[in-house]
């Protein structure tokens, strides 16, 4: 029988409001020009191409093996809490890894469905950067094209903002821990985003995006199996007021 673990106790002005502040910083981003300024750092118009376009190690090592690794992560959390329904050593930890399951997956399936509804084109094709397609921000209408975009959120920024879900796995049975998770994510998607943004298949405003989306859904999954759950173990005396 899996023992009721006591949640810590959890601000939730600081863990929505911090994301929602973001989420309206960026739709005010929408008014300038930083996203296209930004881009343009990061385009050499002699060669008439991003700095990174073919790169081995943005392409090879921190976009094809990195999302490989993240992958097999993935699969050794749901067979590890699989596992956790038979072996008793798992037993103790069988929530968590349902939690952990949960997030890395709502986490990385929300991205595709997203970019084939607002089809928002990457920088790469844009006209300023040597392509074809013309510029449009996330509100705007999209001009007619025979290849709509699908570059809006930025999916490989979820493969590092993804491990968020590390963090609320372990927020309660180990904070050094989680601590270290929450860091490891953020600059594993710091890193991953900025890479993608190098080889022009992002703006910044999309990758942002990302992790706000994957914070969301990290808290989301941590609040439905953890939080709420173990609280309503707690006895009503002990409850820690959140």
């Amino acid at each position: 029988m899996q023992l009721a673990t006591r949640p810590r106790p959890i601000n939730f002005w600081l863990y929505l409001g911090i994301p929602l502040a973001t989420a309206l910083g960026l739709i005010l981003l929408e008014l300038t020009s930083v996203d296209m300024d930004i881009a343009k750092l990061f385009f050499d118009p002699a060669a008439g191409q991003f700095i990174g376009r073919h790169s081995y190690l943005l392409e090879n090592i921190l976009h094809d093996r990195v999302k490989q690794g993240v992958i097999l992560l993935g699969v050794l959390s749901l067979l590890t809490f699989a596992a956790s329904f038979f072996c008793k050593r798992l037993f103790g930890w069988r929530r968590e890894l349902g939690c952990l399951v949960l997030a890395l997956g709502l986490s990385t399936a929300f991205v595709t469905p997203l970019k084939k509804v607002t089809q928002v084109q990457c920088p790469w094709s844009l006209t300023q950067f040597g392509g074809s397609e013309t510029y449009s921000k996330l509100l705007e209408p999209r001009p007619a094209t025979d290849k709509p975009g699908l570059c809006w959120p930025g999916g490989h920024a979820a493969t590092g903002f993804c491990l968020f879900g590390l963090f609320f796995m372990l927020r309660d049975r180990k904070p050094r821990l989680a601590r270290a998770a929450l860091a490891l994510a953020f600059v594993a998607g710091s890193v991953l985003s900025l890479g993608r943004m190098m080889q022009g298949a992002h703006f910044l405003s999309h990758n942002v995006w990302t992790a706000v989306f994957c914070w969301l859904i990290g808290l989301g999954s941590y609040y439905l199996v953890l939080y709420r759950r173990g609280m309503a173990e707690v006895p009503a005396a002990e409850r820690s007021v959140a």
